[in-house]
């Protein structure tokens, strides 16, 4: 999957850039390169929520639905920033890339007044039970 997304205000750290390309990375379903149309050099990798933690649940205001143009939470994509290190890989949950997913905008969303922690560690997926023979 790849698809063009337009935040409506540059993320954190990365103005003034606002154009990206999400390129789903082969062989790792849900792992994507966030990668600006701008500045190449400019790439975070980042998670869909869904896929990796399914009890991640960030309530998002009426405005920033507004902003983004959702009017039903199943257009809304939330994806999580990833940060690999020495030790394991963390996620950022307090402020998650929230995806329209019809039309490409998006916006990082600061989760104020939200528990979701900063740099939440990645735990493996659990592996399926084999079946019974």
């Amino acid at each position: 999957m790849t698809a063009t997304l337009n935040f409506v205000s540059p993320p954190p750290g990365l103005a003034p850039l606002t154009d990206f390309q999400l390129n789903e990375i082969a062989g790792a379903a849900g792992l994507f390169a966030l990668q600006s149309a701008d500045d190449e050099r400019t790439r975070l990798f980042v998670l869909d929520a869904s896929v990796y933690l399914p009890d991640y649940s960030p309530v998002i205001s009426d405005e920033h639905a507004l902003a983004l143009e959702l009017t039903d939470p199943d257009q809304a994509m939330v994806l999580v920033v990833t940060n690999p290190g020495e030790t394991g890989t963390t996620v950022n949950l307090m402020a998650p890339i929230v995806v329209n997913a019809t039309t490409g905008r998006c916006a990082q969303i600061i989760l104020d007044g939200q528990d979701w922690p900063l740099r939440a560690e990645l735990t493996p997926l659990a592996e399926p039970e084999p079946a019974a023979g």
